[in-house]
């Protein structure tokens, strides 16, 4: 699909008039051009003429974002300011570069009535060409002023806004150490995750000894500091809060819920194992964040081919020659942006995909000294050869679900205000509905992908199969779901709090930092960001041994010939569950 478009774009010659750009006659630069019907100038031979020159380039439409100038094409960009027509005739006949209409003589520029509307507006500021698409750019850029300038207006006005950005750049180096930070905490908290049972009373007094530190430092503040510090202490009253709710979280947690947790805390451990057995699976968020990108770069790309694709039409306006898609063609954008959609969740369904190959082979393989060197490339290699079929048809689902949900929230955003009570409840309960609807097919989905690895069924064979297994322990999946997100989550805000309350700790003893507000939510939402990606990956491989687990319980029973295939953990947790006659 991406490709059929990007060779349309080729083919009818919008790459090329995006990359070396074309006149108001739709004659595209450096290139011999054929007449189009009904257009004047057009089809000349601008093989020796390269780079667009725009005869004003300050007259832009900011609605549009386009430059409204008429264009040309020239061999040479003005190096120097040309102030008259003399100039302008001179710079023509020593370059032979001429900036005026072309069929305006050069030698004949200073006594053309047709200079004042056909010839750039004077001065011509010097310019000179970009490095890959040929348009001579003004070399001074505030003619363009009056974009930045209510930017810079209300950065230099607001002193709040100023403040805060002063307090960034003062601090960066203190943000980037964070950041490393961050990463390490991940790592720490992944390994308490798998060692949940061992965690519990580490993260407890982790928790009130980082609360009692945050409500002493704000004291000590409120007391010692001046009245300009005011805004520090309400950053620590906010944290100190944060970190006294979530303290008290978990210990209830702890105390209420903990006998109801065996199975969650067992596939929790496990989970810490197969990260020990296959580290490349920490590299799985950076590969496909990159797959992502590289993605979205080359669909940006072929957005822009599209802007120069099409028909040659006048602009009624300006009298100006455009390329526009007409006819079906003019749904090509649509297509090209539900294609955005898909291949996105495509890709990260192609994670999900590799990541259960991967929990699949080690969960059922006995001897775990006998895995393969890399089960992470080998699970890869599998769903390029075998299963990218299903992976489509997964992602194209989500697919059906989140185009109508991005719609409505689109109609809800343009009506805002203009709707009643009625319609905007109804709005927002059918985009709440697809939301869940999409989450519940996301996990459905992550669970056929693991069936397929087990079993190498097709896709609508192995959701069925998921299905069947998910509703047959749905007591156990409801827990797993419950405590198992809830600790989650709990890891996430452990990973944000202890990042801010470093952030907090170096701010405090580096006091000449005046702003510590933006600075600690730019690391907040860094580690969370982090915190998401990693912890998610975690979640991930819970789930596929939660699966892998229900099968082996389902058609093993631990008799000689139908053996367990589960961790020893595993079998202690669910010999457990099976003698208390729990869930």
């Amino acid at each position: 699909m991406r490709e059929n478009i990007f060779g349309f774009t080729i083919a009818t010659g919008g790459a090329a008039r995006l990359v070396f750009g074309y006149d108001s006659y739709g004659n595209t630069c450096g290139q011999r051009n054929e007449q189009i019907e009904g257009v004047r100038l057009s089809g000349l031979d601008q093989t020796d003429k390269k780079y667009v020159f725009f005869l004003d380039p300050c007259n832009i439409d900011i609605v549009q974002r386009k430059i409204k100038s008429m264009a040309l094409c020239v061999s040479v960009c003005p190096d120097e300011e040309l102030k008259t027509y003399q100039d302008l005739k001179r710079f023509a006949v020593h370059n032979g570069s001429e900036l005026c209409s072309y069929e305006l003589a050069g030698h004949k520029y200073p006594s053309l009535p047709e200079r004042f509307d056909k010839c750039p507006k004077l001065p011509v500021p010097p310019s000179k060409s970009l490095p890959v698409f040929n348009r001579c750019t003004p070399v001074d850029i505030s003619c363009y002023a009056k974009f930045a300038e209510a930017v810079v207006t209300f950065v230099s006005d607001n002193s709040v806004l100023h403040r805060l950005i002063a307090g960034v750049m003062a601090s960066k180096v203190i943000i980037v150490g964070l950041c490393l930070l961050a990463l390490g905490d991940d790592l720490i908290c992944r390994r308490l995750l798998s060692a949940v049972s061992q965690g519990e009373l580490k993260a407890v007094c982790f928790s009130v000894a980082g609360t009692s530190i945050l409500w002493w430092m704000y004291i000590d503040y409120r007391l010692t500091e001046a009245e300009m510090s005011r805004d520090n202490a309400q950053v620590l009253l906010v944290y100190a809060i944060a970190a006294t709710v979530f303290t008290v979280i978990l210990l209830l947690l702890m105390l209420f819920m903990r006998k109801r947790v065996a199975l969650t805390i067992a596939l929790f451990h496990v989970a810490g194992k197969v990260f020990i057995h296959l580290p490349l699976l920490t590299l799985q968020p950076f590969c496909t964040f990159l797959a992502l990108l590289l993605f979205w770069f080359y669909w940006s790309l072929v957005l822009l081919f599209l802007g120069t694709t099409g028909n040659p039409v006048q602009n009624e306006e300006t009298g100006l020659t455009e390329f526009r898609l007409t006819g079906p063609l003019q749904y090509m954008t649509w297509y090209h942006a539900v294609g955005l959609i898909w291949i996105s969740e495509f890709i990260l369904a192609c994670q999900q995909m590799t990541v259960a190959g991967a929990v699949v082979t080690y969960y059922f393989t006995r001897d775990k000294n006998k895995l393969p060197v890399t089960p992470i490339l080998s699970s890869s290699l599998r769903l390029m050869r075998y299963h990218l079929g299903t992976v489509a048809k997964g992602s194209f689902i989500i697919t059906l679900v989140k185009i109508p949900r991005l719609f409505l929230m689109y109609v809800h955003n343009q009506l805002k205000g203009k709707e009643n009570a009625c319609a905007r409840c109804m709005l927002k309960t059918c985009i709440c509905c697809l939301w869940c609807l999409e989450k519940c097919l996301n996990y459905l989905n992550q669970n056929a992908y693991a069936a397929t690895a087990i079993n190498s069924t097709s896709f609508c064979t192995s959701a069925r199969d998921a299905f069947v297994i998910l509703v047959e322990n749905a007591l156990r999946v409801a827990a797993i779901n419950a405590v198992g997100d809830f600790v989650l989550f709990l890891g996430k805000i452990l990973i944000v709090t202890s990042t801010a309350f470093a952030g907090v700790l170096l701010l405090n003893y580096q006091r000449d930092y005046a702003e510590w507000v933006l600075p600690l939510i730019i690391v907040c939402l860094f580690a969370f960001l982090v915190a998401h990606c990693f912890l998610s990956m975690f979640e991930i491989v819970v789930d596929v041994l939660f699966l892998c687990f229900a099968i082996d319980t389902k058609y093993n029973d631990g008799t000689p010939g139908r053996e367990f295939y589960m961790d020893k953990a595993l079998m202690v947790s669910y010999a457990k569950i099976w003698y208390t006659g729990g869930i």
